[in-house]
């Protein structure tokens, strides 16, 4: 029997289980015991369970709140000027490896092919919560775009500055969030670009307009405020090169459960 990460999570001590992921970046005893399972849970659902679904839950399993974690409302203006304007303005760039760069608006997307599922989101802190997400499937966004001969990972750019610290990915810092998953996770049925949580368009604690949702990993992985999809050939020219903002920070990158 593979001991998977959401097993893990479920074993660890109420102690070990700290306010935020900043804090958990520190813990050197949480970090093993998080990256104990990178690698089977990688292999599991490579090997085995490629096309396997996450669960996906009844409209009365919904909790009764979705807790905000990490940034609530990104500080950098070019965000907040499109909030203000209701995200008229915003689009959605999609680049790199591509054979044909997207720029789409939130009517665009409104406009594509739509799923709907209902998953729980299980967080590095140890909490979890289960919510009702709709958007467009990232790989129908891809195929729109056609991905070139070589590339090999999609990366996320995001709005989010972590408050503007610094030591958070701020804007004085390296780089803002960011993530990145490969080609597999990009095709999977479940990795969807959300803009709607149960019913509502997403708020700017949720990730507003866009965010990732990618259902067999951790909610570091689930990245908000998206601006700019790229299709790469490699994760090194983006912050410290370990394909995210808390893998650079030490934190593993695939992040499956």
């Amino acid at each position: 029997m593979i001991l998977r990460r959401r097993n893990l999570l479920a074993a660890l001590p109420a102690g070990l289980l700290l306010s935020g992921c900043d804090s958990l970046a520190s813990n050197p005893t949480l970090k093993s015991i998080v990256g104990a399972g990178e690698q089977a849970t990688y292999r599991w659902q490579r090997l085995v369970g490629r096309d396997g679904l996450a669960r996906e839950f009844a409209a009365s399993d919904i909790s009764p709140v979705f807790k905000m974690n990490g940034t609530r409302r990104p500080t950098n203006p070019e965000w907040q000027r499109l909030e203000a304007g209701g995200f008229a303005d915003w689009r959605l760039k999609v680049g790199g490896l591509v054979q044909r760069e997207l720029s789409l608006s939130l009517a665009d997307l409104a406009r594509l092919p739509q799923r709907t599922q209902i998953t729980r989101h299980d967080c590095v802190e140890g909490w979890s919560a289960v919510g009702q997400w709709t958007g467009v499937p990232l790989g129908s966004i891809l195929k729109a775009a056609g991905l070139r001969d070589g590339a090999r990972y999609i990366v996320f750019l995001c709005a989010d500055d972590y408050g503007g610290e610094a030591s958070k990915g701020g804007l004085q810092s390296a780089s803002r969030y960011y993530e990145s998953v490969d080609l597999v996770d990009a095709f999977h049925p479940q990795t969807i670009l959300a803009h709607q949580l149960n019913h509502q368009p997403l708020d700017a604690g949720h990730g507003a307009p866009i965010r990732l949702r990618v259902e067999r990993q951790l909610g570091y992985k689930q990245a908000k405020y998206l601006m700019q999809i790229l299709a790469v050939d490699s994760l090194a020219p983006f912050g410290s090169g370990k394909g995210g903002y808390w893998p650079d920070r030490g934190y593993e990158w695939y992040a499956g459960i």
